[in-house]
């Protein structure tokens, strides 16, 4: 039976949508009670408070006053759209609907009065009264001292808001509690979840971000606690990664030295320079797997910088190296990003284009929502099956790993992944005349 003890969660989004329906139909309920109780009188006022029985009674006065003959042209001078009255001799003549209590106290205590007569007759139906619908309507019967009957009469009650107008106020009201409710409870789901995507975009671009904090529903907050978990982990394995790599590189290098110190023994000129470029092509390598795997620029933090400049910047160090890169793209272009780690892809890029291409040129274009930046050389360009495989790690084309080019393969995969970090992408294509171009695509972000 320890079923029955379970503890089920409050927070839940299923009950924040049930309560979001229960709350919407309670609050409407409640403010169109409020709109009929406080606007009731003037949406739809009693007949006590219309002003309506006091003129019927100043009707009366005049009428009674009048000869009989001169009764009928007055009540029909007196009617108007909004009620109709007539004189009749004969209550017969009337043909009221027979009801068992036609008597209206509410009227006798108000007209009475008026009258200055305790002992009037007076009647008052309801178009619920009448059997036939067609002749539904409400009535006011009274009587004259001569037995005579004056009858008021009134198709419906045209006073105060129509029912349109009164409709649209109640559909007005349970449309502002709806929105209301469900702003609120949409906030409610909505902030836990914003806050769970800026933190993972956070720890995409920096793996030393702290563990977001646990907030919103019970569904949401177990999502966070494992993507905490998850992100540990890889914290952890990240570190592990590094300590293992920094390790081997301190044992590696140790050989590497005394093969270097052996080999200035070797008599043999040839061989010597042979084992020389070997140890330093190894060397290089496991300076640059370092360099890629703890890249401190991909690790800065995001700021505004101006994106132009920092091309021009590299244009200008490039320049003191007499080498002329041609420049396209506006003066000043301000970019929410990482500018080290922007810094190092377009100098890896260049730097292909200055070995294996001529004519360097660089573009930059700002578009709707995002920035692209075009690295252009002249040259033999890049086999089709292989733009894809050159972002590969330690990958190089044929003929390319000798001393003059340098690389161990490492530069592009380092250059994507930075790229890729900042949301956009690296692609390369043939140009139609000859030579490689480089695009670069970030998305614009807010600051």
């Amino acid at each position: 039976m320890n079923w029955l003890k379970r503890s089920w969660p409050q927070d839940t989004v299923a009950r924040w949508i049930a309560l979001t329906i229960i709350l919407a139909m309670l609050i409407s309920l409640a403010l169109n009670g409020l709109f009929i109780q406080l606007a009731g009188v003037w949406a739809r006022p009693p007949l006590t408070e219309t002003g309506l029985l006091e003129k019927i009674a100043a009707i009366t006065r005049v009428i009674e006053a009048a000869p009989a003959p001169l009764r009928s042209q007055l009540a029909h001078a007196v009617s108007d759209k909004g009620f109709t009255a007539s004189w009749h001799l004969d209550r017969r003549e009337l043909n009221l609907p027979t009801v068992d209590d036609p008597i209206s106290h509410t009227s006798m205590a108000i007209l009475q009065p008026l009258f200055k007569s305790a002992d009037r007759r007076i009647e008052a139906y309801e178009p619920s009264d009448w059997t036939d619908p067609m002749d539904a309507h409400y009535a006011l019967v009274v009587e004259l001292p001569d037995a005579s009957w004056l009858m008021f009469s009134a198709p419906s009650r045209s006073w105060g808001l129509d029912e349109a107008p009164r409709y649209s106020i109640v559909i007005l009201l349970v449309l502002i509690s709806t929105a209301l409710v469900a702003l609120i409870a949409t906030r409610r789901l909505a902030t836990p979840l914003q806050h769970f995507a800026e933190g993972a975009r956070r720890f995409g671009s920096d793996f030393r971000a702290p563990p977001i904090k646990p907030l919103g529903p019970h569904e949401i907050r177990q999502a966070i606690l494992a993507f905490n978990a998850m992100q540990a982990q890889l914290q952890h394995f990240i570190r592990d990664r590094t300590q293992m790599l920094a390790a081997i590189s301190h044992d590696l290098r140790a050989p590497l030295t005394r093969m270097r110190l052996r080999g200035e023994f070797i008599e043999d000129t040839e061989q010597q320079q042979r084992l020389f470029r070997d140890v330093d092509e190894m060397q290089a390598m496991i300076n640059s797997a370092l360099e890629f795997f703890r890249d401190d620029a991909r690790l800065e933090p995001a700021t505004q910088f101006d994106l132009a400049e920092l091309l021009q910047t590299l244009l200008d160090d490039y320049r003191d190296q007499h080498i002329d890169i041609a420049f396209s793209g506006p003066l000043r272009l301000v970019y929410f990003g990482r500018p080290l780690g922007l810094k190092r892809v377009i100098t890896n890029l260049l730097d292909n284009a200055i070995k294996y291409g001529s004519e360097p040129a660089i573009e930059l274009v700002a578009g709707d929502g995002q920035v692209r930046i075009n690295v252009l050389d002249r040259g033999p360009g890049i086999a089709q099956a292989s733009l894809e495989q050159v972002f590969v790690p330690f990958f190089r084309m044929e003929g390319s790993r000798n001393k003059s080019t340098g690389g161990v393969g490492l530069g592009l995969s380092a250059a994507r992944a930075i790229v890729l970090e900042h949301g956009g992408e690296l692609t390369l294509r043939n140009r139609s005349k000859g030579g490689l171009e480089a695009r670069v695509m970030l998305p614009v972000q807010a600051g």
